[in-house]
């Protein structure tokens, strides 16, 4: 193996068309959370889901036209956290970037532990561990090698979703009148259930972090973003029709693994081996997604000096920030095998949300020769976001607040200890 680079920072190389970059995108929205998040969404909207869904949808959209076109515009690694120092300054691009670096990385311990879940469940924490050095691996050995095996995973994960559609549409048990709107759905529990489904949506980001290794970006990302992100709703909505059809909406918000339930009560229980084993692919698809955002942006914030400043290495071989990526593979590796996260990253649902308000703040401030999009579009995306964020529960807004605090203070210290310096 070449011995890593020592020098200066380089560039990424440029390795990505327009098939990756949306198979990149599919992976890391068409993962675990379609199997997992269906129940609590039900449980939230009651027969409110599919408008849920749609309004998840709709914010969705108006996040990703807004990172498109700054991704256009801003073609490097680092996502938001590069849109919002440029566009807004230092301090909303350090935020976006803490916001996405802390939030993702134990998301990526959990999606690693979804894994260990699903495969082995006696011994979840140590496959989830192999699981991420795995990944790991992967990415480390080039951008293609990734893109890759995104395509393989997200093309088994599509088979098993269409066969889990097919077998409950298809089936006795399947009733229309399951999808009517009654009236336990309420706005209150609608927006609850769109802040849940919208991280579902959430992975079209992993484009645009990517942003420094897509030919012709300028081109390529801003139709790769919507092409990932309509197929992603067509699926979801197929899926959630399936299961709301079989189990209606009671039923689907009390089941703890929806999809299984669902091809149990469609009478196909032989698909659930099938359903538990496209949930752990699923999950390795989030999570090498993950790792490749994770360690993007935190290349950018090392480049800046936001972070330590030797992670900003590009390896000369590969081409890839071999050092952020090691050091991001290592810290979710060993929370994977020590910690059950699953249950305490409700801020991550919070800092995703402050992360796109961000981008949609950043693309308000293009100029019409920049390819800003209508002004709506970063308005209603902005409001969306605050709206959602603040729909969550209680807890999940307290716990992302104080972590964005504890962000904006080590700013303010870091920049405190560099005015000293400077006298």
């Amino acid at each position: 193996m070449d011995e890593p680079s020592t020098g200066a920072p380089q560039h990424l190389r440029r390795r990505l068309g327009m098939t990756d970059a949306v198979m990149i995108g599919l992976g890391a929205m068409i993962g675990a959370g379609i199997f997992a998040a269906l129940g609590p969404a039900a449980r939230a909207a009651g027969s409110g889901l599919l408008p849920a869904l749609v309004l998840a949808a709709a914010v969705a959209y108006c996040n990703a036209t807004s990172s498109a076109r700054l991704a256009a515009r801003y073609p490097a690694s680092g996502g938001t956290y590069v849109y919002g120092r440029e566009r807004l300054g230092d301090f909303w691009g350090y935020l976006a970037g803490w916001a996405f670096v802390v939030g993702k990385t134990a998301s990526c311990a959990a999606m690693a532990l979804t894994v260990g879940t699903y495969t082995w469940p006696a011994h979840a924490h140590t496959v989830a561990a192999a699981a991420v050095m795995a990944l790991t691996a992967v990415n480390y050995a080039g951008v293609q090698k990734s893109a890759w095996l995104t395509r393989l995973i997200i093309t088994i994960v599509l088979v098993v979703l269409a066969a889990v559609v097919v077998a409950a549409l298809t089936s006795t048990a399947a009733h229309p009148g399951r999808l009517d709107i009654g009236a336990d759905a309420t706005p209150g529990g609608v927006l609850r259930a769109a802040g849940l489904l919208f991280f579902a949506f959430a992975g079209y980001a992993r484009i645009a972090t990517l942003g420094e290794e897509v030919r012709d970006p300028a081109r390529i990302i801003p139709r790769a973003i919507p092409t990932a992100l309509t197929i992603t709703l067509i699926v979801y909505t197929a899926v959630a029709v399936a299961a709301l059809s079989v189990l209606g909406p009671a039923r689907l918000g009390e089941a703890t693994a929806a999809l299984s339930d669902t091809v149990r009560a469609a009478g196909a229980a032989w698909l659930t081996p099938v359903v538990r084993a496209g949930a752990a692919i699923a999950a390795l698809g989030s999570l090498l997604a993950l790792i490749l955002g994770v360690s993007r942006t935190t290349l950018a914030m090392a480049r800046d000096h936001h972070l330590p400043h030797a992670l900003a290495a590009v390896h000369p071989r590969f081409a890839v920030p071999h050092r952020a990526e090691l050091l991001v593979g290592a810290v979710v590796a060993v929370l994977a095998a020590t910690v059950d996260v699953r249950a305490a990253i409700g801020f991550s649902s919070f800092g995703v949300l402050a992360y796109y308000a961000i981008a949609n703040a950043s693309a308000w401030t293009l100029a019409p020769s920049e390819g800003r999009p209508p002004r709506a579009v970063p308005a209603a995306g902005l409001a969306g976001c605050l709206i959602l964020a603040f729909a969550l529960p209680p807890t999940a807004v307290l716990t992302g607040a104080a972590v964005l605090a504890a962000g904006g203070a080590l700013h303010g210290v870091r920049r405190l200890i560099t005015a000293h310096r400077r006298t």
